[in-house]
C-alpha cells in the first residue's frame, strides 16, 4: 500500500483510470489537461505515448507547486497503422471491423513526475491483443450501446460487451483499460 503523505495528482479525464487508481487504494485529486494529441508520420509507437504523456506532464505540472503527479497516454496499433479514438459511429465500425479476427498492439506511455524534487519516470506498456472474428450485427450493438466512442481503438476490454470480442491478451490487461497499474505503483514507490 503506497502512503507517503505526499499529494498525488492525476492529470487525467478517463475515469478509468481514476477507477484503476481507486483499485488500489491510492488516495488521489484529478484535473485534466487539454492536450491536441498529435501522431507524427513514422514515428514508433512508444515514442509516441511516451511523448504524449511528457507532454501532458510538461502542462499538468504548471497546476500543481508540490506533490506527485501522473499522466498517461494509449494507443492501439495495428499492422503500424495508429487507431486512436473514433470521431463517428460509422469511424468506430470501420475500427473494430479492421480489429475482428485480428492482433494489434496497446501502448500506454506514462509519467510520474515529483514536483517537489524534480524527480520523474518515464515508462510505457506494451500488451498484444487478439480479437476473435466479429459480427456486423454486434459492432453495431456495442456502438449503438456508445461505450467504444471515448476509447483508443475503440473498445474498452472491462466493458460489458467488449470484453467479449477478446479472444487472447498477451502481456499487462491493466494496460489495455489504460494504465499499467504495477508499472506505475513501482515508479511511485521510487518517487518518494
Amino acid at each position: 500500500m503506497f502512503n507517503s503523505g505526499t499529494a498525488i495528482y492525476l492529470a487525467s479525464k478517463s475515469p478509468r483510470r481514476k477507477k484503476l487508481l481507486k483499485q488500489i487504494n491510492l488516495t488521489f485529486k484529478s484535473f485534466s489537461v487539454e492536450l491536441k494529441e498529435e501522431i507524427l508520420d513514422g514515428e514508433h509507437p512508444i515514442k509516441t505515448v511516451k511523448r504524449l504523456a511528457a507532454e501532458k506532464m510538461a502542462l499538468a505540472e504548471k497546476r500543481v507547486e508540490k506533490g506527485i503527479i501522473i499522466t498517461a497516454d494509449t494507443i492501439v496499433v495495428l499492422d503500424k497503422e495508429v487507431i486512436g479514438k473514433p470521431i463517428s459511429k460509422k469511424n468506430a465500425f470501420e475500427i473494430l471491423s479492421k480489429l475482428s479476427g485480428n492482433k494489434h498492439n496497446v501502448y500506454t506511455g506514462f509519467v510520474v513526475k515529483n514536483v517537489s524534487n524534480g524527480r520523474e519516470i518515464i515508462s510505457y506498456e506494451k500488451t498484444s491483443v487478439t480479437f476473435r472474428e466479429l459480427q456486423p450485427k454486434e459492432i453495431m450493438d456495442y456502438i449503438e450501446g456508445g461505450s467504444p466512442m471515448d476509447k483508443a481503438g475503440a473498445y474498452g476490454i472491462q466493458d460489458d460487451f467488449g470484453s467479449v470480442f477478446i479472444k487472447k491478451i498477451n502481456g499487462c490487461y491493466y494496460n489495455v483499460v489504460g494504465l499499467p497499474l504495477a508499472k506505475v505503483y513501482q515508479s511511485l514507490l521510487k518517487m518518494v
